[in-house]
């Protein structure tokens, strides 16, 4: 995760973590609680519990990863680990409570969740970047640190053996801790979608192909919204087979081969890329091991390489271009051959431009292409970036740097968008969801100029000509029309060429 720098961090300057035994700081007053009903937490109250306090925010990657990781723990110790999630904000739209639940609900998290949006807690804590993980022995004193992800190991170990000691000591309290989840409202249910994360419009086939994330499955339609197919089982899972056999985990980005009988998925959360063949209604795993891959992971052939939150894809003739979220690169995968290896990106989370090897990105999250060059919704960092793949160079159209956000339309550097996540290339320009400030941007990549196209700035579901959405994160364009994958709101919203938006009503799921 990235650290916050001295000045634009809320920490201002370097914090330091606590030190061990030291007695764990009680959470404030008047903060707003998610899956308790709203009741507040005290640790006083915990006591005889194992606490694990994740700070978190809820665009980060590396937070993404650290939540496989907090269910292990949470099912190895239900009755003597209590997980709480200190949700301190990076951007502005996820300090709002309402956006962080809708967050909880689209990563399952089952445990309470404080809204430390004013970073109290963090600053209490000594906490200086995303994730960072304290645990916190039964008499309420600081037990270890953690910084980053991948230190399941570590924490399950101290966990296991301060159980073992307190239990002998007679304080451990073994009674189940109860949570009260969330719930998303009445409307979506099992016959729609539940945060859809991208579509792809395909002209030549009139067909929409929707990654129905939350519900862990690809939904095909006509452009009227009639089902034609829908890949997956719904449970979450990697298994192969056809559409009704196979499984998915939150999958995201597509591409379409030139034939338009092959559909390659992006399956992120189990870091995997999955082929569907149209006709035979089958879906096979062509890449990923299905285990997140390292910081060193270089590539490989096929389902030898390790891949990391593979989110977007793009198709150029026979190579297929991977935003790699979790590694901050764009990867290509040679589909003849199916040799993987990084295309452009260093690894380091920033924003550089130049050479591809020598470029940073961070976590790109949705890419696409005019044939021979790459646009790439660059979120962490807010800007919308251009590799070019004749002269191999990487450049920024708009935006500037990973604390550097809002919404602002201009030129350049000046611009200002907020964690973007989807992008396409349209006649000359590119059309983007900027996700967080729940607006569609037209970018002109030979001015550099950015403007508001659809939505007022603020969440909400309104169609016709003032129309609003709510964390948009895919869009894409077919037969005069733009589609946008509505998250938040949980539809396909299609705007025509006046401007004018509707809901796409999906008929047959």
């Amino acid at each position: 995760g990235h650290g916050l720098a001295p000045g634009p961090g809320p920490a201002g300057g370097k914090a330091h973590a606590l030190p061990r035994n030291m007695k764990a700081p009680e959470f404030p007053d008047a903060m707003e609680w998610l899956n308790t009903g709203g009741k507040p937490i005290r640790l006083a109250d915990l006591r005889g519990k194992m606490v694990l306090l994740d700070f978190w925010t809820y665009c980060c990657i590396n937070c993404m990863h650290v939540i496989p990781d907090l269910k292990r723990l949470e099912a190895k110790y239900p009755n003597e680990l209590v997980v709480i999630g200190v949700h301190s904000a990076k951007f502005l739209n996820e300090r709002d409570a309402e956006n962080i639940r809708q967050a909880i609900l689209r990563y399952g998290l089952e445990h309470p969740v404080v809204n430390d949006n004013e970073f109290r807690i963090w600053r209490t804590y000594g906490v200086s970047s995303w994730p960072t993980l304290v645990l916190i022995d039964p008499e309420g004193n600081v037990a270890a640190t953690y910084s980053g992800e991948g230190n399941y190991n570590e924490i399950d170990r101290q966990i296991d053996s301060d159980i073992r000691l307190f239990r002998k000591q007679g304080k451990l309290d073994e009674t189940p801790f109860e949570t009260i989840l969330e719930k998303l409202p009445a409307g979506p249910g099992q016959n729609s979608l539940e945060f859809p994360g991208k579509v792809l419009a395909d002209a030549g086939g009139k067909r929409l192909f929707i990654s129905d994330s939350g519900h862990n499955r690809i939904v095909i339609t006509d452009m009227d919204g009639n089902v034609l197919g829908v890949a997956g089982s719904g449970e979450e899972g990697a298994s192969d087979g056809t559409f009704g056999e196979a499984a998915f985990f939150h999958p995201q980005g597509m591409a379409l081969s030139g034939d338009g009988n092959t559909l390659y998925v992006a399956d992120t959360e189990n870091h995997l890329i999955r082929s569907l063949d149209l006709t035979k209604k089958t879906v096979t795993t062509i890449a990923g091991t299905g285990r997140q891959g390292g910081y060193f992971s270089v590539g490989g052939l096929g389902t030898n390489a390790a891949l990391n939150s593979p989110w977007d894809l793009a198709l150029i003739g026979n190579d297929l271009f991977i935003a790699m979220a979790g590694r901050h690169q764009v990867w290509v995968m040679d589909l003849a051959s199916t040799l993987l290896e990084p295309y452009a990106g260093s690894g380091r989370e920033g924003i550089r431009d130049g050479s591809l090897d020598g470029s940073e990105m961070a976590q790109p999250s949705g890419i696409s292409t005019d044939g021979s060059k790459l646009y790439v919704a660059d979120s962490e960092t807010s800007s919308i970036r251009e590799i070019d793949t004749e002269r191999k160079r990487v450049r920024t159209i708009v935006g500037s740097g990973l604390f550097d956000f809002g919404d602002r339309d201009g030129k350049g550097g000046e611009v200002r968008l907020q964690h973007p996540l989807g992008v396409v290339y349209r006649d000359g320009l590119l059309y983007v969801a900027d996700t967080y400030n729940h607006k569609i941007k037209v970018i002109d990549p030979s001015k550099d100029t950015s403007k508001t196209y659809l939505g007022s700035g603020k969440s909400g579901r309104k169609d016709g000509n003032m129309s609003e959405f709510y964390e948009p994160g895919g869009i894409d364009f077919a037969g005069g029309k733009f589609y946008i994958a509505d998250t938040n709101n949980h539809v396909i919203r299609v705007v025509d060429a006046a401007g004018n938006v509707t809901t796409l009503t999906i008929k047959g799921l």
